[in-house]
């Protein structure tokens, strides 16, 4: 016998899921903010501060090439960051949602 489907427009109107939808969402916006001003400053810094991106730090490595460098680190940053709050946070909001599924706005 089939387990009963959970009713999923239930799910999305109950309190809890609205609460975690919005604040996975608000923090995502804001990582997503970051992420997107960073990565742009890499293009505007090498057309508007060539000076400050040519100058050398250690044999032919300069600011510019430092500064791409780190999009990468940054990259993961954002990554260890969302997935550290995820954990803390958002998973266990979705897994007490997750516990009482069939029991939001009954079963189909």
């Amino acid at each position: 016998m089939a387990s009963p489907q959970p009713d999923w427009a239930a799910i999305d109107r109950d309190p809890r899921f609205q609460a975690l939808h919005k604040k996975k969402t608000s923090f995502l916006w804001g990582l997503m903010v970051f992420s997107i001003v960073y990565y742009f400053l890499l293009p505007v810094g090498a057309a508007y501060f060539q000076d400050l991106f040519k100058i050398k730090v250690w044999g032919a490595l300069n600011v510019g090439l430092l500064f791409a460098l780190s999009e990468f680190i940054v990259a993961w940053v954002v990554a260890a960051i969302y997935a550290k709050r995820a954990n803390r946070e958002f998973d266990a909001m979705a897994a007490e949602i997750a516990l009482d599924a069939h029991k939001i706005g009954g079963s189909k």
